[in-house]
């Protein structure tokens, strides 16, 4: 079956697309938003069980210098549309924010879906139009190819919005499928990888049946001359927690460059070295020497559990307490992996920038444009992740908006 219509084709309904339909619909353009699920913004509400953290409160320089990769292009896109741009954009669907105490930006509700519930209000009056169970599988002679419930549908748009997301949470629709069929139409791209990812390491079979789901803490985390303070979840696989997202952009090329990555855990960040080395000078005399750890320095299960993982454990009890003072104080853990796809909070890769013109059109294919987290940008938590998509998506929308100007087509 196929379709001709007069309207733009925004293929994904996460804040990137979503965003861009209210801002082309509001600019009196017919907009059709297609999706994979059966409803919108999933994944938008997936990041806001926790409490949506929209976008962060910091200066707009150092908010820029966040992103590792991609920050070129996307200074210019965040400059009009900032942080402060996306606060207002939500107080005008009735949905005040506040910023907390880490400078982190949300909506006082703290959920996502009165967002959402008022967001697609305010599209559904601006005419957009929604077609839920439409998977996206490429051109054919032009023409967008769906698979439906009711078979294969041939759409003919004006313009098309690519902003299916990354590859994280499959589940939710982002799976990153779309990457096959660009790379069939050779866009460039830069291979998806995990972002805000934990990592593996090979637990003894002792220390992931006692510690799995606990937390290491208080800690802090060393890796190339940048050190953090925060906790670390233990699984039973390895380490994840937002402490160690924010090292793992660096942990993941380490390890894909050189097989592994090492970390430095100091286990007592509140004490020193040398008050640590005078506290072990107390005689143990018949303890144990986990039950004298626990006493002496109030380490917890999970810190001891993880002494006991070294290969040399027999002998720490034995060693100088300098030497042990120092262990606890850098305790070397060595990562062999990032967890999968499936277990990252985001994805690091995509469509490379030079694909795109400086209004987000894939120069291989005009008419067609791309936005949010499948371009080939990174970001940490904190609320960058969703400001860029939201900036990417308006950027792509006026980009749209620009070229149906100038190539003279009427919507």
């Amino acid at each position: 079956m196929t379709e001709h219509t007069r309207h733009i084709a925004i293929i994904g309904a996460g804040p990137a697309g979503l965003i861009a339909a209210e801002i082309l619909s509001g600019a009196g353009h017919p907009v059709t938003i297609y999706d994979r699920k059966p409803s919108a913004g999933r994944k938008f509400l997936m990041a806001g069980r926790g409490g949506l953290n929209l976008t962060h409160s910091e200066p707009l320089d150092l908010f820029i210098s966040r992103y590792p990769q991609g920050a070129e292009h996307l200074a210019p896109v965040i400059t009009h549309f900032t942080p402060q741009d996306l606060r207002t954009w939500c107080e005008g669907l009735g949905q005040e924010t506040f910023i907390g105490s880490s400078g982190r930006v949300f909506p006082k509700t703290f959920k996502a879906s009165p967002l959402l519930r008022a967001w697609l209000s305010r599209l559904e009056t601006q005419g957009v139009t929604f077609k839920f169970n439409h998977d996206w599988t490429g051109w054919q002679d032009n023409h967008l190819i769906f698979q439906t419930p009711e078979g294969e549908k041939k759409i003919n748009a004006i313009a098309t919005l690519l902003a299916l997301g990354g590859a994280t949470w499959p589940k939710l629709g982002s799976d990153g499928s779309w990457a096959n069929i660009l790379h069939a139409y050779n866009i460039p791209l830069s291979p998806l990888k995990p972002a805000n990812c934990g990592f593996m390491v090979p637990w003894s079979d002792i220390f992931k049946t006692r510690f799995a789901g606990q937390a290491l803490k208080p800690l802090s985390i060393s890796h190339l001359d940048i050190t953090r303070r925060g906790e670390i979840i233990l699984t039973e696989k390895g380490i994840e927690s937002g402490l160690v997202y924010a090292f793992s952009s660096a942990l993941r090329e380490e390890i894909y460059t050189q097989g592994q990555a090492e970390i430095s855990l100091d286990l007592m960040p509140d004490m020193s070295v040398t008050d640590i080395s005078e506290k072990l000078k107390t005689p143990r005399k018949r303890e144990s020497f986990t039950n004298y750890l626990r006493k002496i320095l109030h380490l917890t299960p999970p810190a001891i559990g993880l002494l006991m993982e070294r290969p040399d454990r027999n002998l720490l009890g034995t060693c100088s307490s300098e030497h042990l003072a120092h262990l606890i104080k850098s305790y070397p853990l060595i990562l062999t992996a990032p967890f999968g796809m499936d277990r990252a909070i985001s994805t690091a890769g995509g469509i490379a920038f030079n694909a795109l013109d400086s209004h987000f059109m894939l120069t291989a294919r005009p008419g067609v444009f791309a936005a949010g987290e499948m371009l080939d940008w990174e970001a940490p938590t904190g609320g960058y992740l969703l400001q860029a998509s939201f900036a990417t998506g308006v950027a792509s929308a006026r980009g749209i908006m620009a070229w149906l100007s100038k190539t003279k087509v009427k919507t």
